[in-house]
């Protein structure tokens, strides 16, 4: 399964961060190929293609604030799972609950 992920924070700091990390983790651990995007105080850092976007089985969309370039996802709703970096940090295993 391909997992894609945005996280991003009111600060965009530390809890964006955190929560690309919960979420790279927890699907190593399941055997998941997976990139995070990270929308934090430095812009936009690795960056989703639209391949990755196409190709994604499930889109985590973990934020606290509006995503920038949010249009790339329009008609992949069925695919996407909104969540926060902090839901994300303390459980990361609920990007597969809510699949």
């Amino acid at each position: 399964m391909k997992i894609i992920a945005i996280t991003s924070c009111a600060t965009g700091i530390a809890h964006t961060y955190m929560a690309a990390q919960a979420i790279k983790k927890i699907c190593k651990q399941k055997g998941h190929d997976c990139k995070v995007e990270v929308q934090g105080a430095l812009g936009i850092e690795n960056e989703l293609t639209q391949q990755d976007i196409q190709g994604a089985d499930i889109i985590v969309l973990a934020n606290d604030v509006k995503i920038q370039k949010g249009e790339r996802f329009e008609g992949l709703e069925k695919n996407i799972i909104h969540t926060n970096p902090h839901e994300v940090i303390k459980k990361p295993e609920l990007i597969f609950e809510r699949a």
